[in-house]
Formats: C-alpha cells, structure tokens, sequence
C-alpha cells in the first residue's frame, strides 16, 4: 500500500505570527500538558504553566528551562499576560481565568491544533459519543499490519505531540474528545468521522447542541467523511460535497457499508451485496462491534489501506481491555466488564448488542449501572432495559436517582431493580442470583449475562473506569474461586 501524501495547505505549517513567538502558557499539567511544555520548550518559546493541583505529579518532569509554574490555581494574571494558551482537555472554557482571557483575546487552543498545525502526514480523526478508543485502535491495527509506519493518539492515552517525534510516520491515527475539538481550527483530516452521538459531558457543554457543535468541529477541512446513516447527528453538512462512506445496521447500497442477515439467521458485514465476514468469524461479539468494524474499514478504505489485509486484521482483533470484555463464565453465567461505557449510549449500545446475541438463546442480562451520572436522563435506558434486562443492580453516587430515571420512564415490573451502592454490595447479590439459579432445575431461563456497563463515570468511588473494570474482574475471579471451593 503506498500511504495518501499530504499536500502543503493553510491547515499546516502555520508559521507562528510574531504576537505568538510572546509567553506560551500550559493550563493543566496532565500528560498533554507535559506533551506540550516539552514540544514548545523544544521549539525555544518561553513556556509558563499553571494548574489547579498545588503538587502536580508530574512538575518534576518539567524543563529546566521552564521557570514560571504557579500551582495551587489557575493564575489569571499569568494568563494576562500569554501571547497564547495552551489549554489541557480537564480545563472548561468557561473556567473564570480562561473566560477571561478569551475576553481579552488571547488565543486558547489545545495540543491538538499544535498537532494538526505542525502534522505533514494525513490523519484519520475519530470523535464520538462512544467506541472512540475501540475504533482508533483497530483503524491504527490495520494500517501497522498493512505496513504502514502508523501514529496513533490524542485522546487515547498517547499525546498527539508526542507522536512526532517519528520522523518516519506516514499516517496518524487520532482519537478525540468534545474536550480537545471545542479549540481546534481547521484540523485538515484526510478522513474524520463522528461515530456516533448520544448524552454525554452536559455537566460541561450545557446542552446537546453545544455538545454537537464540538464534536463537528472534527469535519472542518477534511478531505473525506465516514458518516453513520442511523444516526443523523453525525452527519456534516458539508457530507454531500465530499467523498463519503457511510456504516449502519441495513443492508447497504453500492458502496456503503452494512449488516445482510441471511435466512438462517447468519449476519454478515457486508459492501455493497458483497458478504465480507460473518459474526462467527469475528472475535469481539455483538452488533455495536459489528458497527465499530464497518467504520473501521470504511476509514481505512478512504486513507488507502487494502480492504483484504483490514479484513485480516479484523479477524484477529480481539477488542480492549474495559469495553464489552469477556471476564470468564461461572455456573452457565458470563460476565462481561463494560466499565467503559461511561454514558447512556454507550450502555444502549452493551445492553443491545449483547442482548441480540444472548435473547435469541432465551437469556436475560443482569446489568450494573451507577457512579457520577454527569446530568444524563437514564430513562432512555429504560426500553432497552425492558427488552433485554431482567435484574438492575444501582450503585455509587447517583444510584438512586438513577432509579427515579428509570422508574418514571416506566421500567417493567418484571426486571427486578436494587440499590446496591457498592460493587461488594451488587455482588452478594449476584451470588445469590445465580447459586438459586443453578439449584433451580426448572426450565426457566434468566441470568446469563452479568454486565458491569455503568452509564456513569467512577469518579465517586475509584480513580477511574480502569480502577473500577479491575475491581469487577478481581471480584467475578473471586466468585469463581469460591464456586469452585464450594464444589
């Protein structure tokens, strides 16, 4: 394969007006803030930073040469006097120090517009309400396999400034948040999609508006588009004039990609009327991965990669670690550690993708949800829930309200629903659920799913969705152990 070559625009090798040769000031001493502090201290700006953290842990990383670092809060002073402000993702532009400065206009941007400006290879930019990180990881999977000298980050884990530092990279791979777009100008991808748009970070953007509005930015200046035809929040009003591919659930038109389901019930990722793989021959299960998929080839198709090394790819992609995993089985009963899913979408999508694999056996989920709701209507649960779900086990910090969502969204009398508050709790649970489910030897079918998919974010009991994914799998081990002793 013989990579697209980026073409010299305005989106890239902005040269530095003189007003911003002035103080550079980092807001947020995360991992992109460091990203940043070095690539501008790299360059010879002076770099000032300041962060809310009165001990960052990561200050003892800093530059010698950088000298200027008020800690403790964000210095609005400082900011005063910044040619330009490099904002870290955490940072809300409506922060009182950041406002501001916008009010005196002072440009803010982000290590992504750093990126983008000083990028010479294409990008492939992926933004969405969920499977962000599954998406960007198999579109970079594919093109390392296709041979491609491939850069993958942003939102993922790895600063996009980090990335480069390869002087040989031929594409980069970037994952980003509505946090990290709402000031990117211009980002110039080669190809960009928005996967998918549900409630997420109101807390932060107000209302879904604002929220899309962010995300859009991703498509400004791209050269291609990946769009989800069931889901018309995602699609640019710009689609019609650029090239397009598009990914949904039907079967698909010339060119499209799509779901044929055969009359033995068989499903297929199809193009066109051409059948490309069956569910069977994929590893990660469920219709949202059989999506995630399509939107992974139709990227890597618009970037240039051959469509039979991706579908090799796809055949041995085995998924992430916190997204739909498979933990093990125990006692007929398989546990499946989603903690990813961080908002109501991304739930819908675990419920429903596992739910169409698992109903047709005549099998009920048993679901996990709770933690920092972030001002989301959990009642859109509530169909989903009553289709698929028959136990609802409530824990963390808005667990009751979590309830009083579902509830008044008219939540079925036949799934049961529990406060829990703590996955210790959820588990005594379990474990009395499925004991009287495995000495009940009635042909009634129920729990063969335990799916930890909490639609909220972790922040109220762990220190992250990671933490509380480990603590989950640590606790199914546990019950297997147990169940093994008591045998």
């Amino acid at each position: 394969m013989t990579p697209l070559v980026a073409t010299e625009s305005a989106t890239h090798h902005i040269i530095d007006s003189q007003h911003q040769r002035g103080l550079q000031v980092v807001v947020g001493l995360g991992q992109s803030g460091l990203s940043v502090v070095h690539y501008l201290a790299e360059k010879g700006y002076e770099v000032a930073v300041t962060d809310n953290q009165n001990t960052p842990a990561l200050a003892e990383q800093l530059p010698e040469s950088v000298t200027i670092c008020q800690f403790g809060a964000i210095d609005s002073e400082l900011l005063q006097q910044a040619a330009r402000i490099i904002i870290s993702p955490g940072i809300s532009l409506a922060t009182p120090a950041i406002a501001l400065a916008l009010e005196a206009n002072i440009p803010v941007v982000s290590d992504i517009q750093l990126f983008c400006d000083a990028c010479t290879v294409p990008i492939i930019a992926i933004t969405g309400s969920n499977a962000k990180s599954t998406v960007t990881t198999l579109v970079g999977k594919m093109a390392a396999d296709a041979g491609v000298n491939v850069g993958v980050g942003g939102n993922i884990g790895i600063p996009a400034l980090n990335l480069l530092a390869n002087a040989d990279m031929q594409l980069a791979v970037l994952e980003l948040s509505s946090f990290q777009l709402e000031t990117v100008t211009n980002l110039g991808a080669q190809v960009a999609t928005v996967l998918n748009m549900s409630p997420d970070h109101l807390d932060r953007h107000g209302d879904m508006s604002r929220y899309q509005q962010a995300k859009h930015r991703v498509f400004q200046g791209a050269k291609s588009v990946v769009i989800n035809r069931d889901d018309t929040l995602t699609h640019p009003e710009a689609a019609v004039q650029l090239p397009c591919v598009s990914t949904g659930i039907d079967a698909p038109d010339v060119g499209q990609y799509g779901l044929i389901v055969d009359t033995d019930g068989q499903t297929y990722i199809a193009r066109g009327t051409e059948r490309l793989l069956s569910a069977d021959q994929l590893p990660i299960k469920g219709r949202h991965n059989m999506l995630n998929a399509q939107s992974a080839l139709a990227l890597g198709e618009l970037a240039g990669l051959s469509l039979s090394s991706m579908l090799s790819t796809l055949q041995q992609f085995t998924g992430l670690d916190h997204r739909c995993q498979y933990v093990r089985t125990i006692a007929g009963v398989d546990y499946f550690n989603d903690s990813k899913g961080t908002n109501i979408g991304s739930t819908m999508a675990a419920i429903e993708g596992l739910g169409a694999v698992y109903a047709p056996k005549g099998g009920k989920l048993l679901l996990i949800l709770g933690g920092q709701g972030k001002g989301q209507e959990f009642g859109e649960l509530a169909p989903f829930i009553n289709r698929y779900v028959s136990h609802v086990l409530c824990i963390g910090a808005d667990g009751e309200k979590i309830e009083q969502h579902l509830r008044a969204a008219k939540l079925s009398d036949e799934v049961a629903l529990q406060q829990c508050q703590s996955l210790d709790n959820a588990f005594v649970i379990i474990q009395q659920l499925t004991d009287k489910q495995a000495s009940d030897k009635s042909d009634k079918s129920d729990i063969q799913v335990v799916l930890l998919s909490p639609a909220c974010a972790s922040f109220d009991q762990f220190s992250g969705y990671e933490a509380r994914g480990e603590y989950f799998s640590q606790l199914v081990v546990q019950l297997d152990l147990d169940a093994t002793t008591a045998r």
